[in-house]
């Protein structure tokens, strides 16, 4: 098992995100960093500060050098997936390679009453992700792309610069939902999050996703598979040891260990060594 983490962007200062990731830079045992992409807190005062996403990996992208960066995962709903696919090879030049692009369908109804975004049924939601997904990795692979979707509409389409990650960075798909999120990420995710939970369900999810790979003929060994260790609330790194220590057996390729602020950049070094036992 391979090991990241992850700093929910809410509830803390521009500081603190940025002084996790550079120590998990710093610390070779760590793969990966993420934040999540949310415009209000997810867990506890929702009227309280959160970092957007995009601006703020792109700083981080140049306040670190070696580890890979992502969001888990970006919402489809917010940005048009023409704007994403820019944005995404944009960011994997800054970052010289190191964005990992998550995307997700979207589920936040409180954030889009607010903004008057537009969220619809869960039918609509996954059609319109699956639409979405298509065209934001045929931008970032191919020279001109046209597609006449439901949803989007491209017409000899570019996407120029690309970044250095080909065909395109990898794209991350989280979720659950075995007869839609599993099918398109068998069908377009290099990288497939189980957002969390007990490992019995962790394998049995994998084993769809398994079956929805045999569906379209493609290898699965393809697909990274990953899930989050949660230090929150009240956890401490003994208890994510004791998490990993579930999932050693599962065949989970990386463990992505959850924090909330506030949270000293000592919980870095802290994190590798009981972790350490389940690496490999």
């Amino acid at each position: 098992m391979r090991f990241g983490v992850k700093l929910m962007p809410q509830h803390c200062t521009w500081p603190e995100l940025l002084d996790l990731f550079r120590a998990a830079d710093q610390n070779p045992f760590f793969e990966s960093a993420w934040t999540f992409d949310h415009f209000y807190p997810i867990y506890g005062d929702w009227e309280g500060p959160c970092l957007e996403s995009w601006v703020t990996l792109s700083a981080l992208a140049q306040a670190t050098s070696r580890i890979r960066i992502g969001s888990m995962v970006n919402g489809i709903v917010y940005r048009h997936p023409a704007v994403t696919a820019n944005m995404a090879s944009a960011l994997d030049i800054v970052s010289n390679g190191r964005l990992d692009l998550g995307l997700g369908a979207g589920w936040n109804e409180r954030e889009c009453q607010a903004y008057g975004i537009e969220l619809g049924t869960l039918k609509e939601r996954f059609d319109r992700f699956e639409e979405s997904v298509q065209c934001i990795a045929a931008l970032m692979r191919d020279q001109s792309v046209t597609l006449a979707g439901k949803y989007f509409t491209l017409t000899d389409a570019r996407n120029e610069p690309k970044g250095p990650q080909r065909p395109h960075p990898p794209i991350v798909i989280g979720g659950g939902g075995e007869k839609r999120t599993l099918r398109i990420a068998a069908k377009y995710a290099q990288h497939w999050n189980f957002p969390g939970g007990r490992a019995d369900d962790f394998r049995h999810k994998l084993d769809v996703l398994h079956g929805h790979c045999a569906d379209i003929g493609r290898d699965p060994a393809e697909i990274t598979t990953s899930t989050h260790l949660l230090m929150w609330p009240d956890k401490t790194v003994d208890d994510v040891a004791r998490q990993a220590e579930v999932y050693a057996s599962t065949g989970l390729d990386v463990g992505i260990v959850y924090l909330e602020a506030p949270v000293s950049p000592s919980v870095i070094d802290d994190l590798a060594r009981v972790l350490a036992p389940f690496a490999g």
